[in-house]
C-alpha cells in the first residue's frame, strides 16, 4: 500500500485532533461541509422555498447533532433516501456542576462519568478541558462559545505500587477518580476580587461552584471575563495527539475512534459523492448523513438517535417538490420514502485481539486494514439482514469496478457465550421501518482513552460509503424484498 492511501487517515487525524467533544466534532463537520458548498438551514424555518433539487444543505440540533443531505436533481416526492448514520459522542469524564474540591493541599476537580468507558485508562494521562460555555454578552444576550484548553492541566494519579500491591487495578469511581489541577499553596497570596455582579442569583456564582483559577482559565480561552460566564458543559480529553503508528504506520493511535472514525468517513463520502452538480444530475434520491449525540448513553435524548429528529426531517424531505411544475400527490409520500430507503448504521467494530483470541468466534475474527465489518446478531442487537448484506456487497463490487481498487468487507458475530453491544441501527429501523445494516471499521481498545484502528480502513470506508451514495438508486430497484 502506497503513501497516497494513507492520506485519508492523515486527514482523519486532523479531524479528530480538532474535535475533543461532540460540540467540536459537529463544528469540524460543518467546516468541511461549508467548504464543499453546503448551505446551513434551520429546523425552525420552512424549507419549501429553500431546499431545491440539486441543492446541498445541513442543519444542527444542540450543536452536537448534525444532519446533512444532497438532493438529486431528478428528485420527486416519495422517492428514496440513502442514509448513513453515526454518532459524535464517546465515553468521557465530564466536569460536575459543582466541581470545587480539594484534599491534602491539592486543588481537585469533581468529574462525572459519561458512558461506559475503560476508566482505568484515564489514570496518569495529560488531560485538557473542552466544551461549551454560555456567556452573557455586553448587550445582555446569552451566547454559546466553544473552548478547548489544549494543554495538560489535569491528571488522575495512580497509587504507587509500593503502597498497594494489587494484582488487578481497582479503584472507587466516586472518591478516587478526581483529577488534580494544582496546589492550594499557590493561591494563598491571592487577593479576592470583588464580585461585579453582586446581586441575587438563583444559583451560586460560577466562581463559587468551581475553582476561581479554573474559571479564569476557561474565560481566557473563551475570550471573556470570568464574571460573564453563566454556565458550561466541559469534558476532559487526552492532550496527546492522534497519530499513525506501527512499523509501517499501519495503525491509527487515537482517542475517540469510536465513533469519530465513522463520523468523518460519513461526512467525507457525502462530500465526495456530491462535489459537482453533475454528481446529482441523474440522481432521483436524496443522499443523507445523520450524526447523533448521546449514543453512548442510550440515545434517548432530544439530540439522540431515539428522538424525533431523523423521522421529522425525513417527513419534511419526503414531500419536497420536484423541479417540474406538475402537481404531485404527496398524501403518502412519507410512507413511500421510508419503504424504499436504506440506512447504513456506521459504528466501530471489534478487531481480533491477538492476546485474547479465545474471546472471538473462530470463524468471525475481523482484521484491521481488511475493510469495514458487517455486524450481525440473531437477537437483533444489530439490524443487519441478508438483503442488506447483498446490497452492500453489490455496492462494494460496483465501486471496485469503477475505481479499479478493492473495496473489501468482513463479517462478524459474537460468541454465543458472550454479550453483544448494540447501535443506533435497531432503534432507527424500528422507528422508521426502513431497511438497515450495521457495520463499522475494526478497532482495538474500544472505549479506552487511547484506541487503535487501521490506517487503510479509513480509505476503505470512504470508498464504500461514497459508492453507496452513488449506486444505491440503481441497485435498490434490483433487489426485490417486500
Amino acid at each position: 500500500m502506497d503513501q497516497l492511501s494513507k492520506q485519508p487517515a492523515r486527514d482523519f487525524l486532523d479531524f479528530v485532533n480538532a474535535s475533543p467533544t461532540p460540540f467540536h466534532a459537529v463544528q469540524s463537520a460543518k467546516d468541511l461541509l461549508h467548504k464543499a458548498g453546503y448551505r446551513e438551514i434551520k429546523e425552525k424555518d420552512s424549507w419549501a422555498t429553500i431546499c431545491k433539487p440539486g441543492g446541498r444543505y445541513y442543519l444542527t440540533r444542540n450543536t452536537t447533532t448534525l444532519i446533512a443531505f444532497a438532493i438529486g436533481s431528478k428528485w420527486n416526492p416519495g422517492n428514496s433516501i440513502a442514509m448513513i448514520g453515526a454518532h459524535t459522542d464517546s465515553p468521557v469524564l465530564r466536569v460536575k456542576p459543582v466541581s470545587k474540591k480539594q484534599g491534602e493541599g491539592f486543588i481537585q476537580v469533581g468529574v462525572e462519568m459519561y458512558g461506559g468507558g475503560l476508566w482505568h485508562t484515564w489514570f496518569d494521562r495529560d488531560l485538557g478541558i473542552a466544551g461549551r460555555v454560555m456567556v452573557r454578552s455586553s448587550d445582555g444576550s446569552i451566547i454559546q462559545k466553544l473552548v478547548k484548553v489544549d494543554r495538560p492541566i489535569l491528571r488522575v494519579p495512580t497509587l504507587a505500587i509500593h503502597l498497594d500491591r494489587q494484582e488487578t487495578f481497582s479503584f472507587n469511581k466516586e472518591t478516587q477518580l478526581f483529577p488534580i489541577a494544582g496546589l492550594i499553596a499557590s493561591e494563598l497570596n491571592k487577593v479576592s476580587e470583588p464580585n461585579v455582579n453582586d446581586q441575587f442569583s438563583p444559583l451560586k456564582a460560577i466562581t463559587e461552584r468551581h475553582h476561581s483559577d479554573f474559571v479564569a482559565l476557561v474565560a481566557s480561552e473563551a475570550g471573556v471575563k470570568p464574571e460573564e460566564i453563566l454556565d458550561f458543559e466541559l469534558t476532559l480529553f487526552d492532550t496527546q495527539k492522534s497519530c499513525l503508528g506501527g512499523l509501517h504506520e499501519e495503525f491509527i493511535f487515537s482517542p475517540r475512534l469510536d465513533n469519530l472514525n465513522s463520523t468523518y468517513c460519513a461526512v467525507k463520502s457525502l462530500i465526495d459523492s456530491s462535489v459537482n452538480d453533475a454528481d446529482l444530475a441523474n440522481e432521483g434520491a436524496i443522499r443523507l448523513i445523520a450524526l447523533f449525540d448521546h449514543e453512548e448513553i442510550g440515545s434517548r435524548t432530544a439530540q439522540g438517535a431515539d428522538s424525533n429528529i431523523l423521522p421529522s426531517i425525513l417527513r419534511r424531505l419526503s414531500v419536497l417538490p420536484s423541479s417540474s411544475a406538475t402537481s404531485e400527490d404527496i398524501s403518502t409520500a412519507y410512507e413511500q420514502t421510508l419503504a424504499t430507503s436504506f440506512l447504513v448504521s456506521a459504528d466501530m467494530a471489534h478487531s481480533v485481539n491477538p492476546n485474547y483470541a479465545g474471546k472471538y468466534e473462530s470463524d468471525h475474527k475481523p482484521e484491521m486494514n481488511k475493510g469495514p465489518v458487517i455486524k450481525i446478531n440473531a437477537n437483533a442487537r444489530y439490524a443487519t439482514n441478508s438483503p442488506g448484506i447483498v446490497l452492500l456487497q453489490e455496492v462494494a463490487r460496483k465501486t471496485a469496478e469503477s475505481l479499479s481498487v478493492h473495496v473489501p468487507l468482513q463479517l462478524f458475530v459474537v460468541r454465543n457465550d458472550s454479550s453483544c453491544g448494540s447501535t443506533i441501527g435497531p432503534m432507527l429501523s424500528a422507528a422508521l421501518g426502513t431497511r438497515t445494516l450495521d457495520l463499522g471499521n475494526p478497532q482495538l481498545s474500544m472505549h479506552s482513552i487511547r484506541e487503535t484502528g487501521g490506517t487503510y480502513d479509513v480509505a476503505h470506508a470512504i470508498r464504500l460509503f461514497t459508492g453507496f451514495f452513488q449506486h444505491y438508486s440503481d441497485l435498490s430497484s434490483k433487489i426485490f424484498v417486500d
